[in-house]
């Protein structure tokens, strides 16, 4: 699969930079690098090593579309998050030089904005401050960091079944670059260190936002770039579509430890990020999280443990149903079917669920229940969830 999108042209610099010391096997130095739009190179005392064409990635990110690495088995790819928005936050108006330059509050940088001509497509990183963590356009250290704690925890992609799209490296600004962007601004100034994040992502096919190609959308579009063309293949990406999006849901029960010395426990939850705008979707079907910035670890006392569960299960179930209605509609509409919506999605289910050692689906009678478990085996903290009505 070659990721499609417009082409983003970035040129690269040699930087520092953090790495994921779970990635040290790999010789990972051609990364130490941070890669900049046309419109921010003009901000560089020194040209690029090279230029390197891009594709569009979310809106501040950009995605290689050729293979960098195999891992477990899938093909995954360089992209880089923070390399500027195309977009004004608050109009629609484009982000280009000319309007770069009418924002800044010094001198020097405005002319070094306008040294080339606007050109459609241009990207700018800005020193606003975005989200609290980020500059807008950008990648804050903060975020970045938290994003690079995430993928340390992870076992290269897999945090106990969440599949995870990893930060192997951030790389950062130079001073005088940061200096230079930061005269860029609406309202407030974004203080923190500026960044970008090398990533691994296995597409740039989100769930529904974010991106020009997700599964909302158009699964049509999506089964013909993945190359789905039979019905067994459909319900192969059906069944991890399921299996990796159930992992999301119960991720709190499956990081679950306990801290005997405070007595409380800890796991994994999600602050401002989402199933459908915030994890991408591989050629196979299995849904990798991105965006792991907001992948935060949360320490509650016992009994607000199931509450806890039972409430992250809730927050993304919608996004699963509505991208899983996707591609069913798609799989019956090119191969046909004949199992009731119900009775397909448990078979489904069942097929996904079969060997995950957190979650079991049981009949209820006439329901069907999520049976979540946790490393912790404490029979006290398993959840019961009521998924299908039959």
């Amino acid at each position: 699969m070659r990721p499609v999108g417009h082409p983003v042209a970035l040129g690269s610099y040699a930087t520092k930079s953090l790495s994921n010391p779970r990635f040290e096997r790999f010789d990972l130095s051609r990364w130490d690098r941070i890669f900049l739009p046309p419109a921010l190179q003009d901000l560089m005392d020194e040209p690029p090593l090279d230029i390197q064409t891009f594709i569009e990635d979310d809106n501040r990110g950009a995605i290689l579309p050729m293979p960098a690495a195999t891992l477990d088995g899938t093909d995954f790819f360089l992209s880089v998050k923070g390399v500027g928005s195309t977009i004004d936050p608050y109009s629609w108006r484009p982000l280009d030089r000319e309007y770069a330059a009418q924002l800044c509050r010094d001198a020097a940088v405005r002319d070094r904005l306008r040294r080339h001509p606007t050109t459609p497509g241009d990207r700018i990183i800005t020193g606003e401050v975005w989200l609290r963590g980020s500059p807008y356009g950008g990648q804050g250290l903060d975020h970045a960091t938290t994003a690079l704690q995430v993928s340390k925890r992870a076992d290269l992609t897999s945090l106990a079944g969440f599949r995870v799209a990893p930060t192997v490296k951030v790389s950062l600004f130079p001073p005088e670059l940061e200096e230079r962007i930061r005269t860029i601004r609406w309202y407030r100034e974004y203080q923190g260190r500026f960044v970008q994040e090398i990533r691994l992502v296995p597409s740039n096919v989100r769930i529904y936002f974010h991106s020009r190609n997700t599964v909302g959308a158009s699964a049509r579009h999506v089964f013909t770039l993945f190359g789905i063309d039979s019905s067994a293949k459909a319900h192969r990406f059906e069944i991890a579509f399921v299996r990796s999006t159930v992992a999301m849901l119960t991720l709190f029960a499956r990081t679950l430890r306990y801290e005997a010395t405070r007595d409380r426990y800890l796991g994994f939850d999600y602050d401002d990020v989402w199933l459908d705008k915030d994890a991408v979707v591989a050629p196979d079907g299995t849904v990798y999280f991105v965006d792991l910035e907001g992948i935060v670890e949360r320490a509650l006392e016992k009994h607000q443990v199931v509450e806890k569960i039972d409430d992250q299960v809730h927050r993304s179930l919608y996004e699963l149903t509505f991208a899983y209605e996707q591609i069913e509609a798609e799989r019956v509409r090119q191969f046909g079917g004949g199992e009731s919506r119900t009775g397909h999605f448990e078979t489904v289910l069942r097929e996904a669920l079969r060997t995950d050692p957190y979650v079991d689906v049981e009949s209820a009678g006439a329901h069907l229940d999520l049976l979540i478990r946790n490393p912790c085996h404490d029979d006290s903290l398993v959840t019961r969830f009521r998924t299908v009505d039959r």
